[in-house]
């Protein structure tokens, strides 16, 4: 058994800023982290774009960024969450720029700042095209500065513990449901632990491996969603699921290599296959209109012409200033024959982004007491229907804060529970066939990606369903009586989240931000929050 005062899940943006946050507040109280892969194995080392904040205000507002996101999440975002990310935004920022997060400056030594889709001013800090991997690396630097932080790599979180595992019934309408911490297994001896906390953050990240194409790394299979459900953990907005526009489409090959938006807003043009602009034809913005609106037409373009994937036109940008701001999507796509000045790089929307999640109120607390939740496995109220462009790492920083301050406030009557059994593996044997897991998780994304996809109906998300439930009764059999590997448990997981999405898209009849029905074309007069 391990006791710590902190048990954070997750090592990404989130989870290592609320450690380190806590860990300098608190000197004497032990901070663990736990992560399924190595430490800097996350969504947030694949952010290319940037972080979106208001750091100039002579060129720009907090106002211009606050409507922006508004717009972008088409009636849902929760306004006060909005304005409180915008305006907090940029002391986080410089909070982990005084950590050794670099950001591209120009030779008078101002920030470089990008214009991505749905952006009214050129507001977004980058570094080059990896600007999520130079975060991640200043962060777990910051980290190891602490030795009042243990990260433990290779530890797979099976279940949050609470009064459901001392033998009374837990609902959703049970007031008081409460975290212990975590049942994990330790994925070097394969041994089950049980890890009992005073308060558990959850910062698990997203979950695009729930589809066949995405740009998500394979870690991301909502495992954190996933328990918080099966916990009894509110869920919300599940069926807003972004979709990258601008994915290099390569067939067969998954994770997909993300071309960020910032290509587009340094003046890429999409074609089609006959090499016609075709974005001003459905929104006035152009190839700078927000995500959802984009991919949808990248969709509805595909379809139309009958192909698998459109063009993403570099030829007119300037050839040195691409190479310095985006080197690695260069040398990309130089490595599988494609000049970007001379040849069109192939693009398809892939699954990029979750916009719900588990349900947080303003300072991050879940429904369950002593759970709190951050990053993309929450929802904050600040996406809506659509997440702007370069907002995430933004949320995940105002948000590790909220957090961090709230927790800070109430340790006092925060407590360890004991009696808390050991994980019970007994009449478990290894599965005989891994085909059993695999197939399975091939069928669900297959499913997820053709019925539950950019652009939806009754009868998909009908059929959709019915398989899912046939995928969850096999695996629920496989799971009470094999012994348990990250495999079968991201299978799990995913087929949960699977079902999420697909139960919102079932009871949202309209068709706002990320989740398009051809059944219900247009928008409900009625603004609905879809928490399951």
């Amino acid at each position: 058994m391990l006791k710590t005062d902190f048990l954070v899940i997750g090592s990404g943006i989130a989870g290592l800023t609320f450690a380190v946050k806590t860990a300098r507040r608190f000197p004497d109280k032990t901070i663990t982290i736990l992560t399924k892969a190595n430490t800097d194995e996350t969504n947030t080392k694949y952010a290319q774009g940037g972080i979106a904040v208001v750091n100039d205000l002579e060129h720009d507002s907090y106002a211009k960024h606050i409507e922006d996101t508004l717009i972008a999440g088409d009636g849902l975002c929760n306004p006060d969450i909005v304005e409180a990310v915008v305006k907090e935004g940029p002391e986080r920022v410089n909070e982990i720029i005084e950590w050794g997060a670099n950001f591209d400056k120009d030779i008078q030594g101002e920030y470089m700042r990008g214009k991505e889709g749905g952006h009214s001013e050129f507001r977004i800090l980058h570094y080059k095209d990896i600007t999520g991997s130079e975060i991640e690396r200043a962060l777990v630097e910051e980290a190891k500065q602490y030795s009042n932080i243990n990260i433990y790599n290779h530890w797979f979180v099976l279940d949050i513990i609470t009064q459901h595992h001392l033998g009374y019934l837990v609902t959703k309408a049970t007031p008081d449901i409460t975290c212990y911490g975590v049942y994990a297994l330790n994925l070097e001896n394969n041994s089950i632990e049980k890890i009992l906390a005073c308060c558990t953050i959850m910062a698990s990240g997203g979950a695009g491996q729930a589809y066949r194409t995405t740009t998500n790394p394979r870690i991301a299979t909502g495992d954190g969603i996933a328990m918080a459900y099966r916990a009894k953990a509110r869920i919300e907005n599940m069926e807003f699921i972004q979709f990258h526009p601008t994915a290099l489409y390569e067939a067969g090959i998954s994770p997909s290599f993300l071309i960020t938006e910032a290509v587009r807003g340094d003046g890429g043009i999409l074609r089609n296959k006959d090499g016609v602009a075709f974005m001003k034809s459905y929104d006035p913005r152009a190839d700078l209109a927000p995500r959802d609106v984009v991919a949808r037409a990248i969709d509805s373009e595909m379809k139309r012409t009958g192909t698998e994937h459109v063009y993403l036109d570099c030829g007119d940008m300037d050839k040195h200033k691409f190479q310095q701001h985006f080197p690695n999507i260069y040398a990309k796509c130089k490595s599988i024959g494609i000049d970007v000045f001379l040849q069109m790089i192939p693009v398809a929307p892939a699954a990029h982004y979750c916009c719900g999640g588990i349900k947080t109120d303003s300072v991050g607390r879940s429904s369950i007491i002593n759970l709190y939740a951050c990053g993309e496995c929450s929802s904050t109220g600040l996406h809506g229907a659509n997440r702007l462009a370069s907002n995430s790492l933004l949320e995940a920083l105002v948000f590790a804060h909220r957090c961090a301050e709230d927790i800070a406030n109430r340790i006092d009557d925060m407590h360890f529970h004991e009696g808390v059994p050991d994980w019970n593996a007994s009449g478990t044997n290894d599965p005989r066939e891994m085909i059993l897991i695999t197939q399975s998780l091939k069928e669900l994304q297959l499913v997820m990606s053709d019925y539950v996809g950019i652009v939806r109906n009754d009868i998909r998300l009908h059929r959709a369903m019915s398989r899912i439930d046939l995928l969850h009764n096999e695996t629920e059999d496989l799971y009470k009586t094999a012994t348990l590997s990250p495999h079968l448990c991201e299978l799990r997981n995913l087929i949960t989240i699977g079902y999420l999405i697909v139960k919102g898209a079932q009871f949202r009849k309209e068709s706002r931000g990320l989740h398009f029905n051809t059944d219900y074309p247009y928008k409900s007069d009625i603004l609905q929050q879809v928490v399951l």
